[in-house]
């Protein structure tokens, strides 16, 4: 049975492919339209050395010239050796131009717009093909405006569900994408998604997590918890999510069915207005407590405007703490 091996490419770019137990991770990409540098195929020049984030997998014979044994023990593999034993999320140190592999486009159509609240909306896209898009929970593709050249960049806030896919996407007056949801769409309009890109998206869970969303940067860790609800996690994972105003709180009727289906996840919201009738006020730092850092002992994931980003950088360093990993993701509204 093959197995699915992301390759995530150092611009961002990430392609999917399928490899057979029985042969290496190097042959299924060439196999498939994917040239990971390569030259003796022998596991003697160390061309074609990557990073296996996750997974299992074996190797074949392969000298020390080419891969030290430190660079193994950290999960540095030689692809022309690798064969994949299960799925695995693999980072290639080449750009996807060089490995001779585009950005893939699809169409879709609009299902549903829905304005959640004033500042967000929710696109929904739907279409067979969707069925076989790949991404890695947390990442993004780029929508064109239907109408015009231009694109926008949008986290998945969903996985894939009967070829349906949804978005969180901000609601700014003036914006190009925003017009178009509140004043032109309708159902079965036709959009270009292209990518899957970027570099935050959830990793193997090892130890406890700390997500942190500021607006609609809660839109890939609803992908992330879609992803976890069905793999099922051994470790605490906790959310803060944080608004301007109370009427930007939204989907928290998806956070309370997490909790419920995740036993071991838990959440917290809170408004940044003085104004706020809801219960917990101030910005995420004000909700992060001493047993949600683990002494250090944990992954850290962030998504949020830039100055979001910044004040908890600073929050985590002033605590003298150094998480196990610390993933993040800033993002600005686009006009």
């Amino acid at each position: 049975m093959p197995h699915q091996i992301a390759l995530r490419f150092e611009d961002g770019v990430t392609r999917f492919i399928d490899a057979n137990p029985t042969e290496t991770v190097a042959d299924a990409a060439y196999r498939q339209g994917v040239n990971i540098p390569l030259d003796c195929r022998d596991g003697a020049c160390g061309t074609c050395k990557c990073l296996a984030e996750s997974g299992k997998f074996e190797m074949g014979d392969y000298i020390e010239d080419a891969l030290s044994e430190e660079e193994a023990s950290l999960g540095y593999v030689l692809t022309c050796q690798m064969r994949a034993q299960g799925d695995c999320v693999v980072q290639v140190p080449a750009s996807s131009a060089v490995c001779r592999t585009q950005q893939a486009a699809l169409e879709a159509a609009v299902s549903e717009v829905r304005q959640l609240s004033p500042s967000t909306l929710s696109l929904t896209l739907k279409d067979e093909s969707l069925n076989k898009l790949a991404f890695l929970p947390g990442q993004y593709v780029n929508l064109q405006v239907p109408g015009s050249s231009h694109t926008r960049a949008y986290s998945f806030s969903s996985l894939v569900r009967d070829g349906e896919v949804s978005f969180l996407i901000r609601n700014v007056p003036g914006g190009l994408m925003s017009g178009y949801l509140t004043g032109q769409a309708k159902p079965g309009d036709r959009m270009t998604l292209t990518g899957p890109l970027g570099t935050f998206y959830l990793r193997e869970i090892k130890r406890p997590l700390l997500l942190l969303a500021g607006g609609t940067g809660l839109a890939p860790f609803t992908a992330m918890l879609e992803k976890i609800a069905a793999d099922g996690s051994s470790h605490p994972l906790h959310l803060i999510y944080g608004v301007t105003n109370d009427a930007d709180l939204v989907d928290m009727d998806k956070l309370e069915d997490f909790a419920k289906r995740i036993p071991n996840f838990t959440f917290a919201a809170c408004v940044a207005s003085p104004e706020s009738s809801y219960p917990n006020k101030g910005y995420v730092t004000n909700h992060i407590q001493p047993a949600h850092l683990h002494e250090g002992e944990v992954d850290v994931y962030l998504c949020g405007p830039p100055p979001m980003v910044e004040a908890v950088s600073h929050f985590i360093r002033e605590r003298g703490i150094q998480p196990a990993s610390f993933h993040y993701e800033k993002f600005a509204a686009s006009v």
